[in-house]
């Protein structure tokens, strides 16, 4: 879908309206796995696309290597988590038997958020219930997992689309006495915390995903942890590279926390299957053929 848009406003009319281009190409594609229609779709738009990756451009950079955390949520976690996915599943489902889906993306939405925050911390979604949660089996590893980093020397970027769940970490922090510096939406200063970490004193960088995903040079960290998932693998990917980029002189490893049987494996799965799509589409067949028809 995304492509189709970018493409109506390049070259109107090369991929059809909105309706032909669903049905040749992206329903096949999406729900079928159609390698037919993904090889025509391919021929169709490659005159378009000159891809360079990162390992063509930047060859001399070190390795990265990505490991996910599955982590079961506590018993207590889990009760909460169950109880609001009952009640906002009979929400949802209400509200789309009375308004239909497209005009219940809200309620949709809505549900989607307080599941994926209490699987970060319960206390989080703010409801009576959920006060009263002491623990949270991620941030439990999460204070495992910096410890042992913290005491192997490692330099730390740690992402949350969450600013609250940030302020609890950050509250550990000060009690174990661990230097950290933090960039949110909030912070007015960005370039002050980023040479305190990059002088190398500091071993924690808590970063707002969204106000710290792009636009940052933090070459001294080795070290990136996504605290919770989201839904755009590119958007991961680029808060990824604000330390795996050039300059990097040290393998990088990227630690992704993830809740066992909770909607975080469903975002999992969906970054997978995204970023699938995506490399179909810029496969080396369509570079290549891209780079012969372009002068």
């Amino acid at each position: 879908g995304e492509l189709w848009s970018l493409v109506r406003f390049l070259m109107p009319g090369l991929l059809g309206n909105l309706e032909t281009f669903n049905k040749a190409f992206r329903h096949p594609i999406e729900r079928q796995g159609d390698k037919a229609a993904q090889r025509a779709l391919n021929a169709r738009v490659g005159t378009l696309i000159l891809r360079r990756t990162k390992d063509q451009v930047a060859q001399e950079l070190p390795p990265k290597t990505e490991i996910v955390h599955r982590i079961a949520l506590n018993k207590e976690q889990q009760e909460i988590y169950e109880s609001v996915r009952l009640a906002m599943d009979s929400k949802v489902r209400d509200a789309i038997a009375d308004k239909g889906l497209a005009r219940s993306q809200i309620i949709v939405l809505d549900a989607l958020l307080r599941l994926r925050q209490i699987c970060c911390h319960p206390t989080l979604i703010k409801t009576e219930i959920a006060k009263k949660a002491k623990k949270s089996a991620k941030l439990d590893f999460l204070i495992e997992l910096l410890d042992t980093l913290v005491r192997e020397g490692r330099r730390i970027l740690l992402f949350s689309q969450f600013t609250t769940m940030l302020a609890m970490i950050e509250e550990h922090l000060k009690k174990e006495k661990i230097g950290f510096v933090k960039i949110t939406g909030a912070t007015r200063n960005r370039k002050a915390p980023v040479e305190k970490f990059q002088e190398g004193k500091i071993p924690v960088f808590l970063i707002s995903l969204k106000a710290g995903g792009t636009g940052l040079n933090l070459t001294a960290a080795d070290t990136v942890i996504h605290y919770d998932p989201w839904w755009n693998p590119a958007a991961e990917n680029q808060a990824t590279d604000r330390a795996h980029r050039i300059g990097q002189t040290n393998p990088v490893f990227v630690h992704k926390l993830i809740c066992e049987g909770s909607i975080e494996e469903r975002i999992l799965d969906l970054q997978e299957k995204k970023s699938k799509l995506v490399e179909a589409l810029l496969s080396e067949k369509t570079a290549s053929f891209s780079s012969i028809r372009r002068p």
